[in-house]
Formats: structure tokens, sequence, C-alpha cells
């Protein structure tokens, strides 16, 4: 059996390798929809904006909630390992009248307050801007 070789590092390739961000939102009034669907380990943003006022959770279920999802990917190191980054599901129950702009300061605080995971985030009115950040 051949050993695998191992590909060349290519920063071009690598830095645009990144995490598919997703949303979806399980309220009748408050929606969420992604403006930049890929956040690269190169810098490169993903984008989701959210628009109107919540009409929030009543009971247990998943109405009256919205969530965000970035996938799982993988990507090369200039010393040649291999980096596995987890996905991760991000939801929020909301609140009745909870505004566009109170959401996504909510996620951007979910986001920043997980240290173990390798992303940061700031919202601007309803815009939720996420970026990769290996430290």
């Amino acid at each position: 059996m051949k050993k695998p070789k191992k590909g060349k590092y290519d920063a071009a390739i690598e830095l645009e390798k990144g995490a598919a961000l997703d949303s979806a939102s399980y309220d009748k009034t408050q929606t969420i929809k992604v403006l930049d669907a890929k956040v690269t380990v190169g810098g490169k943003a993903g984008i989701a904006e959210i628009r109107g006022k919540a009409t929030g959770r009543t009971d247990t279920s998943i109405n009256g909630t919205i969530g965000i999802w970035l996938s799982i990917f993988r990507y090369m190191r200039p010393d040649g390992t291999i980096n596995h980054v987890s996905g991760w599901n991000i939801m929020l129950p909301l609140t009745p009248g909870q505004s566009a702009a109170a959401t996504a300061k909510a996620f951007a605080e979910k986001i920043n307050s997980a240290a173990t995971r390798p992303y940061r985030a700031a919202s601007a009115g309803g815009k939720l801007r996420i970026i990769y950040l290996e430290k």
C-alpha cells in the first residue's frame, strides 16, 4: 500500500477555504437572509441580514426562533498539517417585539462568548458579520 502523497501548500487556495453560512427563521415576522455565504480562512466575512420585529417564542416548539449554521470544513496550514474545523449551529429564541438589531447583537454576543470556537462577529443594525479568526 502506498502512502498518500502530501499536497503542496498553496496559500491562494487554502485561504479561500472556509465555512458555508446558512440561516433559517422559524418566526412569523422576523426573517434572516444570508448576503455573503462564505466565511473564509483568509478573512472574507460571512454576512447575514435580519429584518422585521419578532413575533417571538410562545411555547417550547421551534416556532419563534431564528438560527444560523456554519458548516464543517478543513484546510491545510503552511506547515502541511490539516486543520479540521467543526460546524456550528446557533439557535436563538426570540422575544415578542424583538428588533432585528437586537437579534443581530444577540448572535454576535453568542459567537464572541464561545472561547473554543474560531469565529468572531460584529453587528450593525440588523446586519451580522462573521469572520474566521484562528488563534
